[in-house]
Parts: C-alpha cells; structure tokens; sequence
C-alpha cells in the first residue's frame, strides 16, 4: 500500500545569519555541524516516497542491481537492537551489506511509505518476508534522511512493535512527537550535503554528550570489525527482532 502524507513547512533557518545565538543547532560549525531538522525538503513529497520505496525494492531478492536509491557516497545506517546497529557505511559498504541481505531470499511486499515536511523526510512501516522463516512478517519501522540534492545520507531502523519503538506515544505512529531517533542528533546532517565529520569539534562535543553518538563514532572508525563483532554476538537477531 502507497500513501503520501505531506505537511507545508514553514520558513527553513538562516544558516549564514551571524546573529542566531551560539547554541543555535544550525549554526554550529558555521552550518557543517547543524541538525538534520535544520533542512526543509527540497524535492517533492512523491519523490521521498519513491526513494523509500527503492529502498526495499534493493533489498528484494533478484532484484535487478542497477536499481538504487540516491545513496550520498557517505550514507550510513544504522539499525536499533536486536539488530547490528551500524550496518553501512558510505555507498559502497550499503551495497554490499544489501547483497549479503539478498542471499537470504527476501521479499517485502507490503509498503506503506510517507513523505514528512520535518526530517526524517521518509518513514516508512513494511513487513520483510524471508523464506527461511516460512510465511511470517517480520514487521520494520524505518525512516530516511536527506540532504539538498536529494540523495539520502542516513537511514535509520527499528522492529515496528512496542517492545522496540522510539516513539514516547505509541499512539504516534509515525513519531511526529517525542521520538528517540539518532538521526536528528548527529551534527552533520542537516548541512546542505548532509555530510559528518567524524573528526569535527562538534562531533567530539556529540560524543561527550551523547552515548549512542559515541557508539556510533566507533563504529563509523572501525566499520568491519564492528559490524562482525556485533553480528557474532547477537545471536537469533531474527527471533527476537521479528518475534519468530
């Protein structure tokens, strides 16, 4: 199932104004260190909802491999326990985690994929269907950060079910309020390319600051070894993750 949901924004944040107080979050760094929810859409809401949706096109099995989303070459994901938290990092390291996800034959044939006016532009609720695991949903909330041109620079994923959620209000399905996402807490993001330093004063501040931003740094610094060492240690993701 299709459906679009898009709200008018208001007026976007002056990223050069020098009178925006210190702690303005999008001023930080001059602008390279601001929060992704300092970025208004610049593509129409139909073009978030296709980007989704190719998404989960690619991690289809036989999928035609020239189709793809427009991944920034710095994209990243990142995916809540019981999964692998980061598992990509930069284009080519997606790609190929997205082939690894094929060989276990994959379908996900119910989409329902929305476009929002206040980043993460794109969220969508999809059931993943492996044959391994006969007939049974493993239900995914995830959501898509942009950047000007288009290209998505951060995706981010959950077990669509209470236990797993960021949402404060389960009732808010699709956290427009208050929501544990780390991809508005990532200085960064919300810069024209949506690109992250890792090696920034900003980010050094983030990471003080903020556990999960440590752990993603870590990660981001050493991804193989990371991702093989949480991957080693997660035992059955799939039974806890999708309640098989």
């Amino acid at each position: 199932m299709l459906v679009l949901f898009f709200v008018l924004p208001g007026c976007a944040p002056d990223l050069t104004d020098a009178a925006n107080t210190k702690g303005d979050p999008c001023t930080v760094g001059g602008g390279a260190g601001a929060l992704s929810t300092c970025r208004l859409p610049q593509q129409d809401p139909e073009y978030y909802v296709e980007q989704g949706l190719l998404y989960f096109d690619t991690l289809e099995t036989g999928v035609d491999p020239s189709i793809r989303p427009e991944y920034a070459d710095w994209v990243a994901r990142w995916e809540w326990p019981p999964w692998l938290k980061l598992t990509g990092y930069g284009r080519e390291d997606m790609e190929m985690a997205d082939a690894i996800i094929r060989l276990l034959p994959t379908e996900v044939p119910e989409r329902d994929c929305r476009a929002f006016a206040v980043a993460p532009f794109t969220r969508c609720r999809v059931n993943f269907y492996y044959e391994d695991y006969g007939d049974q949903p493993c239900p995914i909330y995830e959501e898509f950060t942009f950047n000007d041109a288009g290209q998505i620079t951060f995706i981010e994923a959950w077990t669509d079910d209470p236990a797993f959620l960021p949402m404060a209000d389960l009732e808010d399905s699709w956290g427009e309020g208050q929501t544990n996402r780390l991809s508005t807490r990532l200085p960064g993001l919300g810069n024209v390319e949506g690109k992250i330093d890792l090696d920034s004063p900003w980010m050094a501040d983030a990471v003080a600051a903020d556990a999960d931003i440590a752990d993603f740094v870590r990660r981001a610094r050493d991804f193989y070894a990371t991702w093989i060492e949480e991957y080693s240690s997660a035992g059955d993701a799939f039974a806890r993750g999708c309640g098989f």
